[in-house]
C-alpha cells in the first residue's frame, strides 16, 4: 500500500527542509513510550555524520542494489556516488519526488512487497527498515519476497535493536507481560504541522529472534556489528543461493 500524499507527515517534512531548509519536527506517537520528536534533517546526514553501524552496512553493500525505505536517499545518494547500481524504493510519493530531485537515477514508488522480481545483489534496510514486517509473523512473506530478489549470493544488510530496555527495572530486571504482545512490535502514530497520517505497526528485533526467523526461511543471519545502545547490524544470506 502507498502513502497518501494528504497523510504522509514524513514525506512532507523531508521535501519541506528540501525546499526551504524549514526543520520543524516530525511528531512520533508510540503505544509503548511517551511522544518523542524526529528532525527532518537526521535524514539529510552525510556519510560522515551517519551512526557507525550505518557506515558499515554501506561499505558492506556491493553490486545491484535496492534501498528499502530510501526516504530522503541520503544512503543511495552515497552508495551511486560510488559507482554502484542503486534502485531506491519508498511508499511515500513525496520521497519519491524528493530523491529524484536530489539526482538518483532509479526511484521508485512502490511496496516492497509488490516489486516486481529483479536480481539484486544487495537488499539495505536501514533505519530499522525491517520494521516493515510488522510483527514476528510477518518475517515469512519478508523472507520469500526476499528470495524472489536476491541474485544468487546476494545479501540483506539490515539494522534494528531490541526495546527490551524500555522495561529496565531499577534493580537491572525486566518487567514485561509475557501474555501481552511482543516487546518490540509497536504502534505508531506520525504528524508534522496540520499533517497526520495513519496508524501503522512496525517491528523492533531482538538479535536471537532475528536469528530464529532467518534460519526457519533458509537464509544465515550473521551479526556483523553491535552498537552501544542494544542495536546492531546484521548480513543475511540464502544458504541454497
Amino acid at each position: 500500500m502507498l502513502i497518501n500524499k494528504n497523510e504522509d507527515p514524513i514525506g512532507s517534512a523531508l521535501i519541506n527542509f528540501y525546499q526551504t531548509q524549514d526543520d520543524t519536527p516530525i511528531f512520533v506517537d508510540m503505544d509503548i513510550a511517551e511522544q518523542d520528536t524526529l528532525a527532518p534533517s537526521y535524514f539529510f546526514r552525510s556519510y560522515e555524520q551517519c551512526p557507525a553501524l550505518e557506515q558499515a552496512a554501506l561499505q558492506l553493500a556491493y553490486g545491484k542494489v535496492l534501498d528499502v525505505g530510501a526516504g530522503a536517499g541520503s544512503h543511495s545518494l552515497y552508495l551511486q556516488n560510488q559507482g554502484l547500481d542503486v534502485t531506491a524504493l519508498d511508499i511515500s510519493p513525496h520521497s519519491v519526488a524528493l530523491m529524484k530531485k536530489r539526482g538518483l537515477s532509479t526511484v521508485k514508488l512502490c511496496n516492497f512487497y509488490d516489486l516486481p522480481e529483479e536480481p539484486f545483489d544487495t537488499l539495505l534496510l536501514l533505519m530499522n527498515g525491517i520494521g516493515l514486517v510488522e510483527t514476528l509473523e510477518g518475517f515469512d512473506a519478508f523472507f520469500s519476497k526476499a528470495k524472489s530478489l536476491l541474485a544468487p549470493n546476494g545479501q540483506i544488510l539490515l539494522d534494528s535493536s531490541d526495546l527490551i530496555y524500555l522495561y529496565e527495572q531499577d534493580d537491572g530486571s525486566y518487567l514485561i507481560d509475557l501474555n501481552d504482545k511482543y516487546h518490540g512490535e509497536v504502534e505508531f502514530n506520525l504528524s508534522y504541522k496540520d499533517i497526520t497520517g495513519k496508524p501503522f505497526n512496525w517491528l523492533y528485533v531482538a538479535e536471537e529472534l532475528l536469528q530464529d526467523a532467518a534460519d526457519r526461511n533458509g537464509f544465515s543471519c550473521e551479526i556483523v556489528q553491535q552498537g552501544p545502545h542494544y542495536d546492531y547490524l546484521a548480513k543475511l544470506t540464502f544458504i541454497d543461493g
